[in-house]
């Protein structure tokens, strides 16, 4: 059990959250999770300071009515405390586990996708020749739209990129 709780002091709660970058459910899961977490270490502390044993004797020594310590030494004797059924809030626990593995391996899966569909860019990107070297129809083989924008606005005797001027200005003056 000491290792348990040794284990547990050292957990590093807001490095989780942002070295795993959990966002929306899972981190909320988290942050209660630990909220929880913090809530019982602190009872526990609590009742393991709080003082176990009774002095009796001490009680002797003050009261007259030896017969009602006894009553109560006795009744306190055979105190058993109650065992309760825990398996509800353990099988709450192991469903909660459960979503967060699920919500976890969901995220994990994202997060690998869209690794690959980056390398995938940025191999095109490291393989693709300069955009000097290309022709128009290779362009055209890449992006058709591009063929049959410049037909349409051809068809309809415009002879300039609506938008160019402003962007890149007005080169007539050269």
């Amino acid at each position: 059990m000491a290792v348990g709780r040794s284990a547990a002091l050292k957990v590093d709660w807001a490095k989780i959250g942002t070295s795993l970058g959990l966002k929306g459910q899972t981190a909320t899961a988290l942050a209660a999770f630990k909220k929880r977490n913090d809530d019982a270490r602190r009872k526990v502390q609590l009742l393991s300071d709080a003082p176990q044993t009774v002095n009796f004797e001490s009680y002797r020594s003050q009261l007259k009515n030896q017969a009602v310590i006894d009553e109560i030494e006795n009744h306190f004797k055979s105190f058993k405390p109650a065992t309760y059924d825990v398996s509800r809030q353990i099988k709450a626990i192991e469903a909660f586990e459960a979503q967060a593995v699920k919500n976890a391996e969901e995220t994990k899966g994202l997060v690998d996708k869209e690794l690959g569909d980056l390398e995938k860019t940025l191999k095109n990107i490291e393989e693709a020749r300069p955009f000097e070297d290309l022709t128009v129809d290779e362009v055209v083989a890449a992006r058709p739209d591009i063929d049959e924008r410049t037909t349409q606005l051809v068809s309809k005797g415009r002879w300039s990129v609506p938008g160019y001027k402003e962007k890149f200005g007005d080169l007539s003056i050269l």
